[in-house]
């Protein structure tokens, strides 16, 4: 067991498998005191066990931490409040909040349905608000904490994923602004955009959808190389170590930023900028624009999605 994070207080969502338990068990080796929370249930947010999280803390336990189990729903502010609070009552105190917990409802934008976009917009962008809010009551109150959020690649564009894309992208929008709101009480808020083989990223549906991608040409595998293969390289286990240094004293510095992490690769991204821009006294025409623009603004964009002709 290290020390870097001895007497420190963490709390991770959706800890009972892939990226989440390896994040608590690494929290845990580094002497934090770790909640392990867990809904228990399938990818898609169906169902609810105890034994995932269960599972985890016995593991801490048996490597000599300390943990305690919890079964909330993040999607609720009751949920939210409740993780935290049992941070409070087992230990007495919060440091470190990692938002992991998510669900896919994946579909096509044209065959979306309402719940299908609620349910991954509940269990990710509000279950982050959910679970930092009391949080970042209790890290006020101290002038110290650690919120490390939980992204995705797929918000730079997914096919099939509008909900979790729209989501994961407003994660990061959440960071930068919780970043601002609570650091000048000695609280950081960071996001990471993890690649990783996960229940959710291989599962049969996805790994049919990443093949049907790839041989149509248009798979997007951001670190490059072939992403089943990629993702099955990638452990959770390898996402973790980055966590554990954004809790860190020597990370205190490392606020609203994003980061890639998947395999042996680490990455900040740059903020968004403008990159080219035009500009007149007074309202451009659209002569003017389907003039200029091409020459001045737009020539560089490629369609990633260009049109295609109909399927016999």
């Amino acid at each position: 067991m290290g020390k870097r994070l001895e007497g420190k207080v963490a709390v991770v969502t959706g800890a009972g498998r892939g990226i989440g338990r390896a994040e608590a068990l690494a929290l845990a080796a580094e002497g934090a005191k770790v909640v392990v929370n867990d809904l228990g249930g399938a990818a898609d947010g169906t169902g609810s066990a105890s034994s995932p999280a269960d599972e985890v803390v016995a593991e801490i336990k048996k490597q000599g931490g300390e943990a305690v189990a919890n079964y909330d729903s993040v999607a609720t502010p009751e949920g939210g409040e409740n993780i935290i609070k049992t941070a409070i009552d087992a230990f007495g105190k919060i440091d470190i909040l990692v938002n992991n917990a998510g669900i896919l409802r994946d579909r096509m934008v044209f065959n979306m349905s309402e719940e299908e976009w609620d349910l991954v917009m509940k269990v990710h962008l509000y279950g982050h608000f959910h679970c930092a809010k009391p949080a970042c009551v209790y890290f006020r109150q101290q002038r110290s904490g650690r919120i490390i959020n939980t992204s995705s690649t797929s918000g730079l564009g997914n096919m099939g994923q509008a909900n979790y894309s729209a989501a994961k992208e407003g994660i990061v929008g959440f960071t930068r602004t919780v970043a601002r709101d609570v650091g000048k009480y000695g609280v950081t808020c960071n996001a990471i955009r993890p690649n990783a083989g996960t229940r959710m990223t291989l599962s049969p549906e996805l790994k049919a959808a990443w093949e049907k991608s790839k041989a149509e040409g248009s798979a997007s595998v951001g670190a490059g190389g072939d992403i089943v293969e990629m993702l099955e390289k990638a452990t959770p286990e390898m996402i973790a170590p980055l966590v554990v240094y954004l809790c860190t004293d020597e990370a205190a510095n490392i606020n609203g930023c994003s980061f890639f992490v998947g395999g042996g690769q680490i990455g900040i991204f740059s903020e968004p900028e403008v990159k080219a821009s035009i500009q007149k006294d007074g309202i451009w025409t659209l002569d003017e624009l389907i003039d200029t623009m091409p020459e001045k603004v737009t020539g560089a964009c490629v369609n990633p999605a260009p049109p295609q002709p109909p399927k016999e």
